[in-house]
């Protein structure tokens, strides 16, 4: 459930297709993001999620869709 959601928000934010999105996207290489890109898109997350903020430590280490995905696992 938590991928579902991610997916659409991910595609929403960045205008590519859900279904291309898969736990190994990358941010930087697939999906063209900077750094600002990020932030913002855990923003929303945070918001969609209902989530204290996320500290910078914890953003550096987001890569791919799948560590967003462990990040917010290991927070709900």
């Amino acid at each position: 459930m938590v991928f579902e959601k991610l997916s659409g928000l991910i595609a929403e934010h960045f205008g590519v297709d859900a279904d291309k999105i898969s736990m190994d996207t990358h941010f930087i290489d697939d999906l063209n993001a900077d750094s600002i890109d990020v932030v913002d898109l855990m923003l929303e997350v945070e918001s969609l999620f209902n989530l204290d903020e996320i500290n910078e430590d914890d953003l550096q280490n987001v890569r791919t869709v799948g560590d967003v995905v462990g990040l917010i696992s290991d927070r709900i």
